[in-house]
């Protein structure tokens, strides 16, 4: 019966043998491949790591322009900077060459005439505002108040200090305390604190805070300026405004062709940005004519440059 079972046809004995052979190729050929192609690591470990260094390796084309971009802002500022130290020396070195000779002697502030003045090594126009000063009734009680001059600056004052004499004066009893007068009449781009403080409505607050104003600007321009004075509230420019006058004759511009950045913002009206496009517009354009030749420039609007232009000197 069992050989009934297990009977096969010729076919099936032929398709059989045919099976097994393929079978045993299969096992010979899987375990030849390990000797001809061996795997050094599991996974395709090593594959993947030269796919990450290779992705590492690449750079964008963004990335490129970015770092081209970055290194010629770095070399546009580097030559900014070399030209900027160019020009001050330029400046400093012409400065030294137009200092005169001068002559330190004793002299009272209170007393000296302007040729004196000019013999100490200060100019023409701050010995006429200290002449005006005392025109109008300004006194020099001490050295530090000498330093207030407009025009003298720290070094000069410390070169002149001890020379300055001032002989004492007899004081009053009411010179404690400015009196207020209803009848005076006030020079801003000369008078000094102590002949401020004599105008009502002006403390000494306010005294301080117009001296400032003037020296940062250069002078008034208007007596309507003083609205333009740190903490001056309206309603006291309205008490003020009728006790005070201007001379614009006085007013100091600033050289517009020759001033650095830090002189340029340094006036109230200007800022950094204001004063570093002027600077750069003169390098690249030259010198500078007139205030037209600003308009090009997207941080002045027209009220700026009206509101600067009396300040300007652009010989």
């Amino acid at each position: 019966m069992w050989k009934d079972f297990f009977y096969f046809s010729k076919g099936q004995r032929t398709g059989i043998i045919v099976l097994v052979l393929l079978i045993i190729i299969t096992l010979v050929v899987n375990y030849s491949l390990s000797y001809f192609f061996p795997v050094t690591e599991k996974g395709g470990t090593a594959f993947i790591k030269e796919a990450e260094m290779f992705k590492k390796s690449l750079v964008s084309r963004d990335s490129i322009r970015q770092l081209n971009w970055q290194r010629q802002y770095e070399e546009r500022q580097r030559q900014y900077e070399e030209k900027y130290k160019q020009n001050q020396t330029y400046i400093s070195s012409k400065t030294l060459e137009k200092k005169t000779s001068y002559v330190l002697f004793q002299f009272d502030p209170n007393t000296i005439d302007s040729a004196s003045f000019i013999k100490l090594g200060l100019k023409p126009f701050i010995a006429s505002n200290i002449l005006k000063y005392r025109k109008n009734g300004g006194r020099y009680r001490s050295a530090a108040d000498f330093s207030k001059v407009y025009g003298i600056y720290p070094d000069k004052y410390k070169e002149l200090e001890q020379y300055i004499k001032i002989a004492e004066a007899k004081l009053l009893v009411n010179e404690t305390k400015p009196v207020k007068r209803t009848d005076i009449i006030v020079e801003l781009n000369t008078a000094d604190t102590t002949l401020l403080m004599q105008v009502k409505g002006i403390g000494r607050s306010y005294a301080k805070n117009i001296i400032r104003f003037r020296q940062q600007t250069g002078g008034f321009l208007s007596v309507n300026q003083l609205i333009d004075v740190f903490g001056m509230r309206p309603e006291d420019f309205e008490k003020i405004r009728p006790f005070c006058k201007v001379n614009p004759e006085l007013v100091q511009k600033i050289k517009v062709n020759i001033a650095s950045v830090e002189r340029l913002k340094s006036h109230p009206y200007i800022n950094f940005y204001k004063a570093k496009a002027i600077y750069e517009l003169r390098r690249k354009k030259g010198k500078l004519k007139d205030i037209a030749d600003l308009k090009v420039l997207p941080e002045f609007t027209l009220s700026d440059l009206d509101k600067i232009k009396p300040y300007l000197n652009f010989e």
